[in-house]
């Protein structure tokens, strides 16, 4: 058996690349781990490829051997194999094809709506990292298998038979377009005018400055299109995906627009040079604005049948005008070097020097200026985005935009300033076409004409029909045949109207298919196998036909031109801002480009905005101002990965470390709230309270102890992290989210107590819910409670307890506020189960049972069951919505009994800057001596005036020290009793161990030590209710119990006694470190 060789069946066989042959000797099956898996496997080798280095006759086998250690060996034979030093068994190991873990590869790192290639996903960690007990793996093929030649044959066959889309190389998709929408009108019919005012020296200045934006355009367009894969949008998809959705909407719609009106525009100016050439022979139909209005018609439909055919038409068409306005162009210059007597009247005289002398400077008339003149030239230079708002029909735009804009603006670049010297080189500035105008001796003339025999000074009065300032045709004049500038006019004008056409519905589509205005959705959807927006096609129509039926172009070219500028800046600025954000994510394999030259760019964009028209740029900029104002209200919900993000966060980082070299200062001190809330939606009413002093002033952490007594499942952990950090954000809640997984409240606490925070960023004060199932419950949950209150206090925290007598957890109710709402989906894909209702328990560790099971996303999940509430469950209901709605007029009651620093003075007056809480009035309550009422009084009402805090009234309580009612001490004597030691009815070592297994027990010894102190609670409870029943919150200095000498029932009791039958209660106890001032 040990001599039968393996061999690989014949390369005609339509097998797997890595099918292989069983040989004999074959181990044992993969281990289970090996078996399983639903990710396809990918390798380093090429999918076509067998050749992996080793001689063709090496053997292929299963990956079944037992040992890492591989030889490779020759045999007499000539046969190459590879041999297991354990096992000696001869196979191939390819390495990636062994195991779940896979190797690099391109198709991982592919988003799920990318255009081609297959969507693959690499083993998640938990499926490399998790007991194989975990559950099996449910769908594609188990890692080393591929489908088989019968299956792959079959995809390919659908796939040719559904018909792949139209994909368009650099020249075609790009530089063609670009060409052809540079190349306009204005290169033969206003080039010479622009020549004839500024002379050729300027007007080269004025090609050169324009090229110079685009250059830079085209330079910043290069970088951000080789950032990663570019999808269709063009101009919309670069800038949204760099700046985000706030500058990408509000520019997507405006680019969109103007290329729609630009397709106006350009058919205009075709119907005019139309309407023109029938007037000539006396061919109109109606009068001149009809009949452009008519052409106009015919053609945009004709156009937009072209673009509904595909753009596999559209690209031949444009190919077809090419040619014509190449042809048209050669036309000219042949025709400028065969100069004619015929045409030497009308100011053509073929090259002259003194032509060329006589033109080289500036002539302005009739008020222009060169900015005026600039102003006119610089919409020729547009139109470089042609190539990039097609980016997804082309087949590699990360290659072709770069290559085809520059080149295309290198090219027209060269073209305008030869056919400016051509033009500025042969033909004069004025002519009147009369053969007589010859010179006379009489006649002192020194133009160039006059040298050329003819004196055209007449023209100085005006009136010349011919020449440079007067003849927008004289490039016919110039060509070898006139018939051939006017195809090329054609040319120019249908070509643009023709890429306008085709850019507008596709930038268009791309920007409704990220759904950032949501009514805009329906234009979104794509036909055929290039995902046409036929939609769109038929909206640029309609906006294209209502401003070829208005005619009047003056006044809307402007604003085209300063949306398109608009874009450009943006472009610009948009590269500025990813390198000045240094993300690990910029890095765009196009290297020249810089971030100031870009800068510089942004900058010339918007002075050109205002040169070429003032008021067209206000109103470009207002637009662009006001949807970026609502989309930024809107906040869509999507996530690109912009620099504007990168820039927040390098700005957070580098604020955050320049605090922690400052020390805190008692002015700019502010309470920073660690709340433990469970899940966010288990008790609003704490998280909007606590909102409502913290939102835009101070840090809010929403901590959540999730105590459970299995493994912790931190996979579920990191779930629920991002959805309800999701509810938080949704329900405008300014807080961070923050779960731990611990054994009981107190321990999940201190985790949270000491990690929570980032530098100064860190919590200083501790919020809870007041426990009031307290009693219910087990007394260890108590215990660890009370123990949280002096663990803070430990770490020098402030303690704010939040009590509402209906209670706070909400989290046993169906129907509340979900985490998810039926449109979110969590991060990692779960399914979500029906839950139970589960009793209420008013604890601060969970909201809800901790241990759900593997497909329970989170115990907050719609219900698709309701049962009718019962009465308490609606008051709880009620009562946990009251602090987000307005407080109206009322009392916030501060019962300032000690000095904790001024943290339970601090918060109310905090509320009462909000507009839920502006209407109510702060009385403050403190303790004093009958003999000493007034004086108190006065010396409280100078604190607080120094403090700068105002107040509706002072309140001295004398009485505090008064004995209660009798039958309240009855009822606190009633409430310690279960939790009394009562050592002396047992022996001593009995009690102490009674008191060492349950240390909240209440001894004897205890009880008498401490009841002035619990006399002091009952009777602050009587006069709570006497003098704040009526208030709209109680804020309240909260007692403080001694470690390790009040037990924590004894302790509970107090809070209890204290706090029962009020209104909504703040029990809070500062540091003891001042966090108010009266000094400047």
């Amino acid at each position: 058996m040990s001599g039968q060789k393996p061999s690989l069946k014949s390369d005609d066989s339509a097998q797997s690349r890595f099918q292989v042959d069983v040989v004999m000797e074959a181990s044992s099956a993969a281990p289970p781990e090996e078996s399983k898996g639903r990710f396809r496997v990918v390798g380093f080798m090429d999918s076509g490829a067998m050749d992996i280095g080793l001689p063709p006759d090496v053997s292929h086998e299963p990956d079944t051997a037992k040992s890492d250690s591989v030889s490779l060996h020759s045999t007499g034979t000539g046969h190459t194999h590879i041999s297991d030093s354990h096992s000696n068994t001869y196979y191939m190991r390819t390495f990636g094809h062994n195991t779940i873990d896979a190797v690099p590869n391109i198709d991982f790192y592919r988003q799920t709506a990318a255009p081609f290639g297959e969507k693959l996903t690499r083993p998640s960690l938990s499926e490399l990292h998790d007991e194989l007990d975990k559950e099996p793996f449910e769908d594609g093929l188990a890692n080393g298998e591929e489908p088989s030649a019968a299956e792959e044959a079959a995809a390919l066959a659908a796939k040719e038979a559904k018909g792949g889309s139209v994909k368009f190389g650099w020249v075609k998709g790009v530089l063609i377009r670009c060409m052809l929408n540079i190349w306009g009108v204005m290169l033969f019919i206003r080039m010479s005018w622009i020549v004839g005012q500024a002379g050729i020296g300027l007007t080269i200045g004025i090609i050169l400055m324009a090229t110079v934006v685009t250059t830079i355009t085209g330079l910043s367009t290069s970088a951000i299109a080789t950032n990663g894969f570019v999808r269709g949008g063009g101009a919309y998809y670069l800038i949204s995906r760099s700046l985000g959705p706030e500058f990408g909407g509000s520019i997507g719609l405006i680019f969109a627009f103007a290329n729609a009106v630009a397709v106006a525009m350009y058919v205009v100016g075709f119907a005019e040079t139309v309407v023109e050439l029938l007037n000539d022979v006396d061919a109109l139909m109606t009068d001149e604005l009809n009949d452009i209005r008519i052409v106009g018609t015919l053609t945009i439909i004709l156009l937009l049948g072209i673009s509904v055919a595909g753009m596999e038409w559209e690209a031949k068409a444009q190919i077809v005008l090419l040619v014509i306005l190449l042809a048209a162009i050669v036309n000219f210059f042949f025709g400028s070097f065969m100069p004619s007597e015929s045409k030497e009247p009308k100011g053509f005289f073929g090259y002259r020097t003194a032509i060329l002398l006589e033109n080289f400077g500036p002539e302005f008339r009739d008020g222009e200026t060169f900015f005026s003149v600039f102003a006119i030239f610089f919409p020729a230079a547009t139109g470089i985005l042609a190539g990039a708002n097609i980016s997804g029909d082309l087949t590699d735009p990360q290659s072709a935009i770069p290559k085809g804009t520059l080149l295309a603006i290198l090219i027209t670049g060269l073209t305008y300033v030869a056919v400016a010297i051509s033009a500025g080189s042969c033909i004069v500035r004025d002519a009147t076409g009369d053969h007589n105008d010859t010179v006379s001796p009489t006649v002192n003339c020194t133009d160039a004409a006059c040298t050329l025999g003819y004196d055209f000074s007449i023209c100085k009065e005006g009136g010349c029909p011919f020449g440079l300032m007067n003849d927008f045709q004289v490039m016919s004049l110039v060509s070898s045949f006139g018939p051939l500038i006017t195809a090329g006019i054609f040319s120019a004008t249908l070509s643009s109207a023709l890429a306008s056409l085709v850019s507008a519905p596709k930038v268009f589509q791309a920007l409704c298919k990220d759904n950032i205005y949501p009514g805009l959705s329906v234009f979104a959807k794509g036909y055929g196998r290039n995902n046409e927006p036929l939609r769109g096609y038929v909206l640029t129509f309609c906006i294209g036909l209502a401003f070829i039926l208005v005619a009047e172009l003056n006044i809307i070219a402007p604003i085209i031109s300063n949306f398109f500028l608009a874009s450009y800046a943006l472009i610009n600025f948009s590269v500025f801002h990813a390198s000045l954000a240094s993300s690990p994510g910029w890095r765009p394999s196009f290297k020249y480009y810089n971030m100031w030259v870009s800068l510089a760019g942004a900058i010339l964009c918007c002075v050109v905005m205002f040169v070429i028209n003032w008021w067209a740029a206000l109103v470009t900029l207002l637009i662009v101002l006001a949807l970026y104002i609502y989309v930024s209200y809107k906040k869509p919900d999507v996530n690109w990965g912009s620099s504007t993000q990168a820039l927040i966060y390098n700005q957070a980082l580098t604020h955050c470390l320049n605090l922690t070299g400052v020390e805190d200062h008692v002015k700019n001190f502010r309470p920073q709230c660690l709340v433990l809330a469970g899940y966010p939606n288990a008790r609003p009413a704490l998280l909007q309270l606590v909102n409502s002093f913290t939102k835009n002033v101070s840090l809010m952490v929403s901590g959540h102890v999730r105590t459970v007594s299995r493994r912790s499942n931190f996979r579920e952990l990191y779930q629920d992290y991002a959805r309800c950090q999701r509810y938080l954000n949704k329900k405008r809640i300014k807080a961070f989210y923050a779960p731990v997984f611990s054994d009981n409240l107190r321990h999940g606490a201190q985790l949270l107590l000491q990690a929570v925070g980032l530098g100064r960023l860190k919590p200083n004060t501790l919020v809870m819910g007041f426990k009031n199932n307290w009693s219910d419950g087990n007394m260890r949950d108590v215990e660890n409670y009370i123990n949280t209150i002096h663990d803070a206090f430990d770490l020098l925290f402030g303690v704010v307890i939040l009590r509402l007598q209906e209670g706070l957890d909400i989290s046993h109710i169906q129907g509340q506020d979900e985490l998810l709402s039926s449109h979110e989906k969590p991060p990692v894909i779960t399914k979500d189960v029906l839950i139970s209702v589960i009793p209420a328990k008013d604890s601060d560790s969970d909201s809800c049972p901790s241990k759900t099971t593997s497909n329970q996303s989170s115990p907050l999940i719609t219900r698709e069951t309701k049962s009718p509430l019962s009465l308490t469950d609606q008051r709880l209901l009620e009562s946990s919505q009251q602090f987000k709605k307005k407080q109206g007029k009322g009392t916030i009651d501060v019962w300032w009994l000690f000095d904790d620093g001024g943290l339970t003075l601090l918060i109310p007056y905090l509320l009462t800057n909000r507009s839920k809480w502006g209407d109510c009035r702060i009385r403050v309550f403190i303790g004093g001596k009958i003999n000493r009422i007034d004086h108190d009084r006065r010396a409280m009402a100078t604190l607080l005036s120094r403090f700068r805090i105002d107040f509706s009234d002072i309140n001295v309580l004398g009485d505090i020290n008064t004995k209660p009612k009798k039958h309240n001490k009855l009822t606190f004597k009633e409430l310690i009793e279960p939790y009394r030691l009562k050592e002396d009815d047992m022996e001593q070592e009995a009690a102490e161990r009674l008191k060492a297994q349950e240390p909240w027990r209440i001894t004897d010894n205890e009880l008498e030590l401490y009841k002035a102190k619990t006399n002091r609670q009952i009777r602050l409870n009587e006069l709570l209710k006497e003098h704040s029943s009526t208030a709209k919150l109680i804020v309240m200095s909260m007692p403080l119990a001694r470690k390790g000498t009040v037990s924590s029932a004894l302790y509970m009791c107090w809070l209890e006694t204290l706090s029962k039958d009020l209104p909504p209660l703040l029990l809070v106890r500062g540091n003891h470190q001042s966090v108010l001032t009266f000094y400047s």
